[in-house]
Order: C-alpha cells, then structure tokens, then sequence
C-alpha cells in the first residue's frame, strides 16, 4: 500500500519545540549544527543494522530504511541549498517532494548496509557545510517554492528537526 504523502508545514519548528520528538530549535544555530549531525550518524548505522531495517511498522509507515534514504537525501539536499544561500542574494530552491523521490529512488528496495555508508558520507559533508558557515552570514535568505522564507539560522533549525524528528521515527 502506498505512503500517503506528508503535505504538513513543518516551518513552525523554527520557532517551538515539536511535541513529537523534542526538537527545541532555540537551542540550534549553524555552529551547533554539525556536532549534532555528526553525533547522530552513529545511531543512523545502528538502525541500518537492525533486522527489521526493511520492514513497514503499518502499511502507511515507511521502513527505517526508507526514512534513512530520506535523511541520506535531505543532507545532500540542504547542503546544496545552504550553499545557494551562501552564495545568491534572495536564493531560491526547486521544489523536492519527498514522496516522489521514495518512489523514483526505490527507497523500500533499499540496501540498508549502503544507505548506511551514503548517509554517513552525505551528513558529513553536511557537517561540513554547515562548519563553513560565518556569524555574519546567519541572516542571509533562501526561499522554498510555497514561499516561506527562511535566514540560515531558521534553516539550520528546520534542517536539523527533520533529522532529529526521522531518527526518533525510527528509534523512539
């Protein structure tokens, strides 16, 4: 049975803590950023070698591995969108939608030992993105498609809750 697609807006986690998973973004800015991604990896290869990696909680659940593809992804995806924000006045980002590209990508058919070693190797580089960022350069704007407006602060903030927020998905 297909996943019924997540049409929430998630940008009010910039400004409250989520009740689901704790997230507080007060307490997130982008030099606490790659700590906590870095620290998290760890755990991601734990739940990739779980064995029930592959397998569906319901039928409209997605897999541990397939919420793995979707952080594996949304690192590569918000490293590529900070540095437009780094780089372009006003940048603006595409629309990526996340259901789409489970489908495209065959997240279920997935092999948990290599989205283990991608996702490690994207959310360092991730890590690494977010390091380079400067105090002076926390203001700076990208816009998503919907038009929400984010400042690298407010977009380190909602990076970091959809990690946090996929990891307590499969591990709380």
């Amino acid at each position: 049975m297909p996943i019924i697609p997540d049409e929430k807006d998630w940008t009010w986690v910039t400004s409250k803590p989520c009740p689901e998973c704790g997230f507080d973004p007060s307490t997130v800015t982008p030099a606490t950023v790659p700590g906590s991604v870095l620290n998290m990896l760890p755990r991601w290869r734990a739940v990739l070698r779980r064995g029930d990696a592959m397998v569906r909680p319901d039928d409209h659940t997605w897999s541990p591995v397939e919420y793995a593809c979707h952080v594996r992804d949304v690192f590569s995806l918000f490293s590529h969108r900070l540095d437009l924000m780094l780089t372009q006045d006003g940048a603006a980002f595409d629309n990526w939608d996340q259901d789409q590209a489970a489908l495209d990508g065959d997240y279920a058919s997935a092999d948990p030992a290599q989205v283990s070693d991608e996702l490690v190797s994207e959310g360092e580089q991730a890590a690494e993105a977010f390091a380079r960022v400067t105090q002076d350069e926390w203001q700076r704007t990208g816009t998503r498609s919907n038009g929400s407006v984010f400042t690298v602060l407010t977009f380190s903030q909602y990076f970091l809750h959809d990690v946090v927020h996929h990891l307590h998905d499969v591990d709380g």
